[in-house]
């Protein structure tokens, strides 16, 4: 894990990644590229971060100001320059101060938001959990018959439908809702407060 003073690079993409989140990556610019292949030979994560403004290529885009690691945990290249990867998020930074390095890509010197703490579930936190095991199995039951043995699920193990942090983030990753919304529920330092948004937008939605 990066400490305050390490520079770690970003990747500023059109998504908000969770922890505990899948986040699949078709990475084809040299600049990522490049970026990629020295992660993995560091063993480095790199954090993921929205994009506030500009886009997701040629300059450096200018990132929402609270992002979360991630590692790689698969990785292809079939075809030459274009690499698949399966990643997951870690813990949340906020960053401190950032710089743009020839090739456009963005380093940050960050400070880690501290994880989500565990708490006795509520009547909320068991709604939204059981309800999401729910959409949890049929995404998986449905990918599984469409694609066999090559199905990857979107959501990676352990499922912790014991935790409430846990159990929002998946709802802030699965609901249609503006990334925006989603950035915001991101920096939610209180996991039963996030929680309790997400529980009220599904009783709005007839979803519970």
């Amino acid at each position: 894990m990066p400490d305050n003073h390490s520079w770690i690079p970003l990747f500023p993409l059109n998504t908000v990644l969770f922890p505990g989140g899948v986040l699949p990556l078709k990475v084809f610019e040299t600049r990522y590229l490049d970026m990629l292949r020295e992660c993995m030979k560091k063993q480095q994560q790199f954090g993921v971060v929205l994009i506030k403004s500009g886009q997701e290529v040629g300059v450096a885009a200018e990132p929402e100001n609270v992002g979360c690691l991630t590692q790689i945990t698969e990785w292809d290249m079939q075809d030459l320059g274009v690499m698949m990867l399966r990643t997951v998020g870690s813990q949340r930074f906020r960053i401190l101060q950032q710089r743009v390095l020839p090739d456009q890509r963005l380093e940050a010197q960050i400070e880690l938001i501290e994880a989500d703490q565990p708490g006795k579930p509520d009547q909320a936190h068991l709604q939204c959990a059981s309800t999401l095991k729910l959409v949890i199995d049929d995404i998986n039951n449905k990918g599984r018959t469409t694609h066999g043995p090559n199905y990857a699920s979107p959501f990676a193990l352990p499922l912790q439908f014991d935790n409430a942090g846990w159990v929002a983030n998946r709802w802030c990753e699965i609901l249609p809702i503006p990334m925006k919304a989603r950035q915001a529920l991101l920096e939610l330092t209180d996991s039963s407060e996030r929680l309790g948004i997400v529980h009220k937008y599904l009783l709005q939605h007839n979803i519970i």
